[in-house]
Formats: structure tokens, C-alpha cells, sequence
């Protein structure tokens, strides 16, 4: 309740000499169901839906949401959304998917509440991407104070030539209640985790004089705050850690650096909390009526391999699209490569924080794992790309990623014959190695395939009716061969 009512006092504070009657109330109804004969629903079936699906074999929900957005003078906008949800084999069987009120003039906006925000820093085809290293749009939103330029905004008086966009971010993961009833016995838990993240991303180029552009910047988040716990053999429950949650813990979000007193001795000599994040590279070319974009997103934990420290990068996503010109065929194509094997190496040196004074430990990053808050991780759900599956995958309660050293090849394409029908196919192929620490058997080897088709009928105004066939092949995540169906009507309350 405390929420819903700081929305409406964040939509009422805007100036009533700023009104205007140019508003728009829309609204959004939806069902689907997700049936299939493996352990697991077919991954491309359940990522990058903003957590809507789950992983079970079975799946079902149903949801229903309002947005409004109100124009107002001197380039004032304000909106809010409602959204909510309920399923069946899901992570909730009932949920606030979004609550959200902007306040936005020209292209700054502050924003309070849980929203799917797909202005993602480093941009990328939604459609066909395998997904984003830091953070994308695989796991429920994250409720959050917001302030953003969501697109690239010139710099005055450079001719065009340079722009920027990035956001700052402070809010709370919800998973809490989840995590305590996933939890295995003898397993690690926490909750009261809080949530940080910045990006700051420049373009360079002016498109109508050169036809290229180059894109550079970083994006990075972290885990703070909150409380351990862990669940013993009998399933009783017992806190064995807090962390610090005083405004000095988000100035340390903020600008990473060490713990201080009130932190364990890891803390102190590392990053307090869990910080990681991605350099963001790309590089566009216009020819003509065709448009060729190239993409690196090279991730990195704490200071290794934010820089040149350990040598050359070799983890990332390195990404192609090419939009070739208007057809009724295929709208863009995307091939993807995909490397979080390295991870600096295995561990060099065993210090366990000053048992031997002068040595340290480096290496084997453990990517989107975290010795404190488990994982990266919301509801089960990598927060990061998908091709690491999260712990939802876990059967034996775990609440760490298994296997987070993967190598992957992914293409995709997309198409929209006519103005009623859309389509899009995406193909991968993955190699899972387990982590540093336990590695797999042998090498797990995993291909996930989708072809999905879009109706929009002209006679039947809003509706629209996704079908969706999926099959995963292999011996990490097992064979699976699914499909899905989805039907959605949207439409406006206003004239």
C-alpha cells in the first residue's frame, strides 16, 4: 500500500498550470499457456520474457494492465502503469508484474516503481538476441527509483557529432519469500537484498554527413544490503549474516570500494557488496538502404578484466545484425558469439585474506555467482543472459549458478510478410563446462531452437494470437519439445 500510494503522490506533485487535455488511458489483457514433454519448457520458451513464464514443463498465466500517459506544456510528460498477474507452475501464483509512475521532460526521466524498462544502455535486437551480459529483460523488474536518458541526447554546440544517454538506479529485489522456499536444506539464502546500477554510454558520428557511428560506455550494478541466512539439515532457519544498510552502503554501491569495519574481512579487502557489469561497443554502418551493426559486450566482476589487468578480453557477446532494405520477407538477421569460459583463468594464487601476507587471490571470476548473495539472480532467473540458466534449474535447492562457463554460437532472424503476420526463428548451440570450482562430468553440450508466428487480424481490431514451437537437444539441460500459445487484446479507453 505504501507503494501504490508514493505513485499517485509522484503523478499528483506534477504542476496544475502545466495540464493540457492530450492524454492517453490504454489497456492490456493477456493469456498463455506453455505445454511440453521434458523436464524443463524449451529455454526460448521462458527467457527474456521479463519473467512472465517459468521453467516448468507446464506453465500457464493470465494478465491484465492499464497504462496512462498525459502530455502536458513545455515538453512535461507524466505516466503510470498498473499490471498484474497470476499463474499456474510459475514462480508466484500471483504477482505486480509493474506499478510505475514516470515524470519525464524532454528526454529525462525520473521514474518510481516496478516497470519492464527495455531501454537497455548497449541496444540490440529484442527479438532475436540471445540476451544482454549485466542486465536485460529475463527476469521479473526489479521495483526502483530511476532517473535516465533513455536515448541518445546531442551535446549542444557539436554539430551533431556527439551524444550521450545513461541512467542511475537505486531498489530492492523481491524474491525474498522465493528464495527461503526454493532453498534446500544445508543451502544459503538471503533477503532484504537491495539493488544498484548506472550506465553512462556515448555516440559519436553524425549519420548525415558520415554514414557510421560509434557507441562506447559501460553499464555497472550491484548487490548490497540485506541479510544471510541458512537452512539446516532439519529445515530450520537461522540469520548468519547482516550487511550494512546505512547511507554510507549506497555511497559504496555507488563508487565500489571496500567494506569498512562492519563488514566481513572479504568485504574489506575487495568491493563491498556484488558488483559487476559490461563494457558496451558498437559500431553502425549505413549503405544505402541497408544498415550493418556490430556489437561487443564484454563483462566483468569487480576490477578483473574491467580493464587490461589479466590481458586481452575473452569473455563477451559479440553480436552482427544486418537490416537490409524493406522487404516482405525478413526484417533483420542477427548472429551472436558468446564466451564466459575464461573468467581470468582459474585461481593463481590461495591467500584466504592475509594467511600469507603479500599473496592474493585472482582468477576464476565465478561469473554471476557471489559468495554472499548466492547469485545474480531475480526469482530464480539469471538477471544477465539466459544462456547461463539461473537456479531455478537447480533440483537440489541450490541458489548458485551450475554451470557459468559457457561457450555459444546464436543466429536469428525475423520478418514481417504482411501487416498482419510476423515471424521470427532463432537457433544455438552451447558448450557448458560447470565452474571453477566444480566443474561438470565432462562437457555438456545444449542446442535450443524456437520458430514463433504472429497474427494481428485486420477485422479483429487489438487482438493478436502468438504461436510458438520450441525444442531443446541436449545433456545439460536434457531434451525438451514444446509449444506455446498466446493471446493478447489491447486496445484504448479513451477517444
Amino acid at each position: 500500500m505504501k507503494l501504490y500510494q508514493t505513485l499517485l503522490l509522484f503523478v499528483w506533485a506534477v504542476p496544475a498550470a502545466a495540464q493540457q487535455p492530450e492524454q492517453t488511458l490504454t489497456y492490456r489483457a493477456e493469456a498463455a499457456v506453455t505445454v511440453s514433454d521434458g523436464d524443463y519448457a524449451p529455454l526460448w520458451l521462458t527467457a527474456n520474457r521479463y519473467g512472465m513464464t517459468g521453467n516448468e514443463s507446464k506453465n500457464a498465466y493470465l494478465r491484465a494492465g492499464i497504462a496512462w500517459d498525459k502530455t502536458l506544456k513545455h515538453d512535461w510528460r507524466i505516466a503510470a502503469g498498473l499490471d498484474l498477474a497470476g499463474g499456474k507452475n510459475l514462480a508466484s501464483n500471483f504477482w505486480i508484474q509493474q506499478a510505475y509512475a514516470d515524470i519525464s521532460w524532454k528526454k529525462l526521466t525520473l521514474s518510481l516503481g516496478s516497470k519492464e524498462r527495455n531501454g537497455f544502455p548497449l541496444e540490440k535486437n529484442p527479438q532475436l538476441t540471445t540476451g544482454w551480459m549485466t542486465e536485460g529483460p529475463n527476469t521479473r523488474p526489479i521495483p526502483q527509483l530511476r532517473i535516465e536518458i533513455k536515448d541518445f541526447l546531442d551535446i549542444p554546440g557539436l554539430g551533431h557529432w556527439l551524444a550521450l544517454k545513461g541512467h542511475l538506479a537505486y531498489g530492492w529485489f523481491t524474491d525474498s519469500n522465493w528464495q527461503e522456499d526454493f532453498a534446500g536444506n544445508n543451502r544459503y539464502f538471503t533477503k532484504g537484498t537491495k539493488y544498484h546500477s548506472k550506465s553512462l554510454l556515448f555516440r559519436l558520428g553524425n549519420r548525415e554527413k558520415l554514414p557510421l557511428e560509434f557507441e562506447f560506455g559501460l553499464i555497472m550494478a550491484t548487490q548490497f544490503g540485506g541479510s544471510k541466512y541458512f537452512k539446516n539439515a532439519q529445515g530450520e532457519i537461522s540469520k548468519t549474516m547482516d550487511m550494512p544498510d546505512d547511507l554510507g552502503a549506497y555511497w559504496s554501491a555507488f563508487f565500489p570500494q571496500g567494506g569498512g569495519d562492519d563488514t566481513i574481512e572479504g568485504e574489506q579487502k575487495n568491493v563491498e557488496g556484488n558488483m559487476l557489469g559490461s563494457w558496451n561497443f558498437a559500431l553502425n554502418c549505413y549503405l544505402s538502404n541497408w544498415k550493418f551493426r556490430v556489437y561487443l559486450d564484454h563483462y566483468f566482476e569487480d576490477h578483473s578484466q574491467m580493464f587490461w589487468e589479466y590481458g586481452r578480453w575473452k569473455d563477451g557477446q559479440l553480436g552482427i545484425e544486418i537490416t537490409p532494405p524493406q522487404n516482405r520477407w525478413i526484417t533483420s538477421v542477427v548472429w551472436e558469439g558468446f564466451s564466459t569460459y575464461d573468467q581470468t583463468g582459474p585461481i593463481q594464487y590461495e591467500d584466504r585474506w592475509g594467511s600469507f601476507p603479500g599473496m592474493q587471490t585472482s582468477g576464476a571470476d565465478n561469473y554471476y555467482n557471489h559468495y554472499i548473495y548466492n547469485a545474480w539472480q531475480h526469482y530464480g532467473m539469471a538477471m544477465g543472459n539466459p544462456l547461463l540458466p539461473g537456479p531455478a534449474y537447480n533440483e537440489d535447492g541450490s541458489l548458485t549458478f551450475r554451470s557459468n562457463r559457457v561457450k555459444a554460437q546464436h543466429i536469428g532472424l525475423c520478418g514481417n510478410p504482411t501487416d498482419e503476420w510476423s515471424w521470427r526463428v532463432l537457433a544455438t548451440y552451447a558448450r557448458y563446462w560447470g565452474t571453477y570450482a566444480t566443474p561438470l562430468d565432462k562437457v555438456r553440450k545444449q542446442a535450443y531452437t524456437l520458430a514463433e508466428v504472429t497474427y494481428l487480424p485486420a477485422w479483429a481490431n487489438g487482438w493478436s494470437v502468438t504461436l510458438a514451437g520450441a525444442m531443446d537437444r541436449g545433456n545439460y539441460l536434457g531434451n525438451s519439445t514444446g509449444g506455446s500459445l498466446t493471446l493478447r487484446k489491447t486496445g484504448s479507453l479513451l477517444k
